[in-house]
């Protein structure tokens, strides 16, 4: 008796991971539906659905990190904490979160990225590296179609356009009559 067992390796996007306002942690969008989406923690594996009208989804790939030049994208500071030989700090402690953060992005603008922010930073970044999900941006879908064969141009006809002849037996427009004063 033969047993095959084949197992699936699923590898998450970074593409496809959410943080949904009122749950706590980062989620995964199975699908997605008009009225909400279906997503599964990262943390427990539970499969739940998230209505739109009662929950906001921030894709990660969409969040901004202020700095005190131009705002950078959170993967870049996540990767910069990834690559970092700085120990990720204990997030109850706000002076050490600081601390770290100087050290491993400096130019954050610490006036408008709050301690909560920074919180939120290290356990994502535990929760992302548990996961093995890969911090990449998605390649945008114009450049995916730089290396496919340019549409042939040359035999085909150029656009006509005609103009219609204004005749003087042209229908006054209609529309509401004005009122007349009496």
């Amino acid at each position: 008796m033969v047993v095959s067992c084949t197992s699936q390796i699923l590898i998450m996007e970074y593409s496809r991971i959410v943080a949904v306002t009122g749950l706590p942690g980062l989620f995964e969008i199975v699908s997605s539906k008009t009225d909400g989406a279906l997503v599964r923690s990262l943390e427990d594996k539970t499969t739940k659905f998230v209505s739109s009208r009662i929950h906001n989804l921030s894709h990660l790939e969409s969040i901004e990190v202020y700095t005190v030049n131009d705002n950078v994208n959170l993967a870049e500071v996540l990767n910069a904490m990834k690559e970092s030989k700085e120990p990720l700090p204990d997030g109850k402690d706000n002076k050490l979160l600081r601390a770290y953060f100087e050290k491993v992005y400096p130019n954050l603008d610490f006036e408008r990225v709050y301690s909560s922010d920074l919180k939120k930073m290290v356990k994502w970044l535990e929760v992302l590296k548990k996961n093995e999900v890969e911090i990449k941006l998605s390649e945008p879908a114009a450049e995916s179609s730089e290396n496919s064969e340019p549409l042939e141009t040359e035999n085909t006809p150029e656009p006509v356009t005609v103009e219609a002849e204004k005749t003087s037996e042209e229908k006054p427009k209609r529309g509401r009559k004005k009122k007349t004063e009496e």
